[in-house]
């Protein structure tokens, strides 16, 4: 821009001003043709997409209903945003807006001074004045060492912007994500939004990137633009600062009708990303069934599918941006020159002006320098200001997905979820035994009631309902109490993960009564136990830390006697100790996890556990201990296995048909049928 902006001093350059404009004016509406074409095409691009696969429909359709545009919207975003990301006055946050923007009217004033001597070592140079050469140019180099520093602080307080606002936005994301089953729910009950993982990640990094530079890219154009001004009134009167203010009003005005869609593209882009990152995920989460498949060749297609539409719609957007890029061009830079050599030639060519008809030509000379370089920059200052806002546009999509993402959970964290609901509103009140669906309407997680208390479990008239509106069983009501262990049987799909998941608060109680004690108190032991990240420790105390395990008064001894209870005390030898650091989902067979998740167990010692088909790669004799040993502790246990040897461990059995009827009995001679 810097080259450009320099012909403002050599006018001569610039002819047949009538023809330019013309041929400015005729690529102009050329340009514009194509944009509104291209436009049109992606409309029509982005239709068919959608038919041909449907990959995140729920948040496709939120991205649609979000406006990503810069308007009273947008600003009510960013405002409760920035409430996030700036806290207070007195916060270090602060105090790096007041470096930067310090830093930033340092330099504007370094630049004014670098004009005023450069201009002064050329008329030395053109004079031959050795004295006055040496002294200015002695000036200049005992000033880089302070214009650097300034430089660098600018930077620095730039860079501490986008890390803190980072900072301060991902950990309050997180305190809402982590906090209760945040997490479960949107990642299974809520399916406004597929990708959390990209939106708490890149989205907010981008998004924060964007805002700083913005606060850089506005702040220091508008200081310029004063300081400027100022200088060149004095200079060449004010109508010559006030016609370039007009023409950034116009241009902004202008430029910024223009670019309205680059927000809502902006949005899409990162939904697509999104969408190439999710089914990248899925096919790491799923390999082993995948490869059982073969399915290679149809999961190929799948993400070329995927991919090719993040393609198409990048580039659809460069070709976006090359055309607003020449627009840009034109009116932010080579019609603001033209502006600026009509404001800096009016003093020196109109023969009413009398301020300079007295002075030399060595003055003059001097004088349209020093004027036209502050001229130049005041307009490169203009020029940033308009094209600040295509930055704007961009930040109002990031806006738009991290607002998104913070509605969403404040939702969550309410209660409320909205999901897609792919079923009809029947009846709840009919007499068959059949499934129903219910739809939306329906669905009023209000209208349960769970009621905490200890060594106690009821279920009174407590509907069996999935988030996506099966009934399962319409009122189910049992009762256990602790020492009472319960074995769960049923076909697939019968609602034995459902009623856990209702007991667990995973989801949400549509009726009825749930007497239960907290959660806390309640354990649940997988199929596939899951291993953290962390030491050998660490997989047995999952969730409690170190410090945890040591205020509970729990030494590693008791440890080491949780696993030689499971018939694991070889690992502690054969890993070395418990501080050493593995893959433990890889490290450990498939009965070894399920012995430590034993052994975990034993550790939290809760007043009731849920045991879902948890000792499948276990001996008899080590699952024959675990359920004896869980009587001797006052662990009472909800057991999902087909295993008849379970049967004498257990007091009463909860059998589901999977037509929506049940039968909750105590075991004896009769009840052992269930299992066969």
């Amino acid at each position: 821009m810097v080259s450009v902006w320099s012909k403002v001093a050599a006018p001569s350059q610039w002819v047949n001003t009538k023809a330019s404009g013309i041929a400015v004016a005729a690529v102009g509406a050329g340009i514009l043709y194509l944009w509104r074409k291209k436009l049109n095409d992606l409309k029509t691009k982005r239709k068919h997409d959608i038919d041909d696969l449907h990959i995140s429909l729920a948040e496709e359709k939120a991205t649609k209903k979000e406006k990503a545009a810069v308007d009273a919207v947008f600003f009510g975003k960013l405002l409760r945003i920035l409430k996030i990301l700036i806290p207070g006055w007195w916060t270090p946050e602060t105090g790096y807006l007041v470096l930067v923007a310090l830093s930033l009217i340092a330099r504007t004033y370094c630049d004014v001074w670098m004009i005023n001597n450069s201009t002064s070592i050329e008329r030395s140079i053109i004079s031959a004045n050795y004295a006055d050469f040496k002294k200015n140019l002695t000036e200049l180099v005992y000033a880089m060492p302070f214009v650097a520093v300034i430089n660098q602080l600018m930077k620095l307080g730039l860079n501490e912007l986008k890390l803190r606002f980072r900072a301060r936005l991902t950990q309050h994301l997180y305190a809402q994500y982590l906090t209760s089953f945040t997490f479960y729910r949107m990642n299974n009950l809520d399916n406004r939004i597929a990708n959390a993982d990209q939106l708490l990640t890149q989205d907010v990094d981008k998004f924060c990137n964007s805002l700083a530079e913005l606060y850089s890219n506005v702040s220091k154009p508008i200081l310029d633009i004063a300081i400027y001004i100022h200088k060149l009134t004095g200079a060449i009167g004010i109508q010559g600062p006030a016609t370039m203010l007009a023409y950034m009003a116009v241009s902004g005005l202008v430029l910024t009708r223009l670019r309205r869609p680059v927000g809502r593209m902006t949005a899409e882009e990162q939904h697509h990303e999104g969408e190439f990152r999710y089914v990248n995920s899925r096919l790491i989460t799923n390999s082993e069934e995948i490869a059982f498949y073969q399915g290679g060749k149809r999961e190929k297609l799948t993400i070329e599918h995927t991919f090719q539409r993040l393609i198409n719609h990048l580039r659809s957007f460069i070709q976006f941006r090359f055309s607003m890029g020449i627009i840009d061009n034109i009116i932010a830079k080579y019609l603001a020159t033209v502006s600026g050599f009509y404001v800096v030639s009016r003093p020196f060519l109109d023969k009413n002006i009398t301020k300079y008809a007295k002075k030399t030509h060595d003055q003059k000379m001097e004088d349209y320098y020093r004027s036209g370089r502050m001229l130049v920059r005041m307009a490169e200052a203009i020029g940033r200001l308009v094209l600040a806002g295509r930055e704007l546009t961009t930040l109002a999509g990031y806006t738009s997905r991290v607002s998104q993402l913070m509605h969403v959970l404040k939702d969550l964290n309410k209660g409320k979820y909205q999901r897609t609901m792919v079923t009809t509103p029947d009846s709840l009140n009919e007499g068959d035994n059949k499934p129903e669906k219910i739809s939306a309407a329906y669905l009023d997680p209000n209208k349960g009631e769970i009621v905490e208390v200890d060594h106690l479990i009821r279920f009174e008239s407590v509907p069996l309902v999935t988030p996506n509106g099966d009934v399962l069983i319409r009122e189910l009501s049992f009762e256990v109490r602790s020492g009472k262990n319960v074995l769960i049987c049923g076909p697939n799909g019968c609602g034995k993960s459902s009623l856990f998941r209702i007991l667990g608060e995973l989801w949400p109680l549509f009726g009825g009564k749930l007497v239960k004690p907290n959660k806390r108190n309640l354990f649940y032991v997988p199929q596939r136990p899951y291993m953290t990240l962390g030491t050998l420790r660490d997989q047995v105390i999952y969730p409690d830390t170190k410090e945890d395990m040591l205020r509970k008064r729990i030494s590693d001894k008791d440890l080491e006697e949780y696993l030689k209870q499971v018939h694991l005390g070889n690992i502690l030898e054969r890993e070395g100790s418990w501080d050493t650091i593995q893959d433990w989902m890889d490290v450990l067979s498939g009965g070894e996890k399920q012995r430590v998740a034993m052994a975990r167990l034993f550790y939290h010692k809760p007043q009731f556990a849920i045991l879902d088909e948890c000792t499948s790669a276990v001996s008899v004799d080590v699952e024959g201990f675990m359920y004896t040993r869980c009587r001797e502790v006052g662990i009472t246990l909800f057991t999902v296995s087909h295993r008849k040897s379970l049967w004498k461990y257990h007091e009463y059995v909860l059998y589901m048909d999977g037509r929506g009827a049940y039968e909750y009995k105590p075991i004896d001679s009769s009840t052992t049928e269930f299992g066969s």
